[in-house]
């Protein structure tokens, strides 16, 4: 495994970040897809043993069972000062007041439930997840900043939102002085681009590191077109028909096809295509990949080798039609639905 500098930090970083969320409570989030404790350790310490150190999670995620499991499984499996543990806070983790957002009462309660839950004195990376617009962005920047300064976190970082928006928290942090974020975790595959048009200069030009999520496009672009909701997950997860809508099915099936194409001519697998793609972005630091099975981390491994051709990447980009989900991944309303189906109903 060659590590990479996380954007313009020093810290070092697997080229591949498995990303937490498939691991999980099933009774407490996701109970149709999200694997138990059992199920999860062997997951975690095959990628371990690949030589990945970057684990990517939320306090969201099965209601913070997720960042259970992978703490414990870390705490058995690995070296703590080898590892990079990435979390993030946001949305809604209990009914009533403050139980949501990015206010300073939030962040501080929520980074200390992370950090117990994960049983860690310290947070590599920890992210906003998504923006709060009923917080002043000032108010939150300062808690984060304070967060690093305390020692409780090492390195921010932020996800989807609109570029403008970003580059307004870059400038806020260089302007007083605070942390800054040292990475984008955003929405970009060879289905969903867009971010290329305002969101990927920004971060080129800032320095940003990007991690991607979703970068096998719920799984699309690692099976043929006719499969694309043959799992379990690909069945039941309502997000990802809001992610790709049936305005750009034709598109999208052009470019699918082209990645088996291009995979079959290399005798390699289609996933491992489509994050070789996503490797030659130079500002791509890591997909984040919610393996379920030990084969598809072995295939994202496998994907560090390829280099894509010039008429390869034209064929893999030839078929994209730009799409109109931003506002969808980024929309508060949006996400609030999404949590409201996660969580328990509210107590009195």
């Amino acid at each position: 495994m060659h590590y990479v500098k996380l954007g313009t930090t020093g810290l070092d970083v697997s080229p591949i970040a498995i990303g937490a969320m498939t691991y999980g409570d099933p009774n407490r989030g996701h109970p149709v897809w999200s694997l138990d404790e059992e199920a999860s350790r062997p997951l975690i310490k095959h990628a371990l043993e690949a030589g990945i150190n970057f684990f990517d999670t939320a306090n969201m995620y099965s209601l913070g069972s997720s960042e259970e499991i992978l703490g414990r499984a870390l705490k058995d499996y690995a070296d703590r000062d080898e590892i990079v543990i990435a979390t993030k806070l946001r949305h809604q983790m209990r009914s009533g007041p403050n139980g949501k957002g990015l206010s300073r009462k939030a962040i501080m309660a929520e980074v200390e439930h992370s950090l117990a839950r994960l049983g860690t004195d310290y947070i590599d990376l920890y992210q906003v997840h998504r923006n709060d617009h009923t917080t002043p962005l000032e108010e939150t920047l300062e808690a984060l900043h304070d967060l690093v300064k305390a020692g409780k976190v090492r390195y921010l970082g932020a996800s989807s939102m609109p570029a403008w928006e970003f580059a307004k928290a870059l400038h806020l942090q260089r302007e007083r002085g605070w942390a800054r974020f040292v990475s984008m975790q955003d929405h970009y595959n060879l289905l969903a681009r867009e971010e290329e048009r305002e969101m990927i200069p920004l971060c080129l030009d800032e320095g940003v590191g990007t991690l991607v999520w979703s970068p096998l496009a719920r799984g699309r672009l690692a099976r043929p077109w006719g499969e694309a909701k043959s799992t379990v997950r690909g069945g039941s997860d309502a997000y990802s028909d809001v992610l790709y809508t049936p305005a750009t099915e034709a598109a999208d099936r052009a470019v699918i096809d082209a990645v088996g194409a291009v995979a079959k001519a290399r005798g390699a697998k289609r996933a491992q295509v489509a994050l070789a793609w996503l490797r030659g972005k130079p500002v791509v630091i890591a997909p984040l990949v919610g393996a379920s099975t030990a084969r598809q981390i072995d295939d994202a491994v496998a994907s560090l080798d390829i280099k894509l051709a010039d008429d390869e990447i034209r064929a893999l980009e030839a078929g994209y039609t730009p799409r109109h989900d931003f506002q969808a991944i980024c929309d508060d309303a949006e996400m609030e639905a999404v949590m409201a189906r996660l969580l328990p109903p509210a107590t009195a």
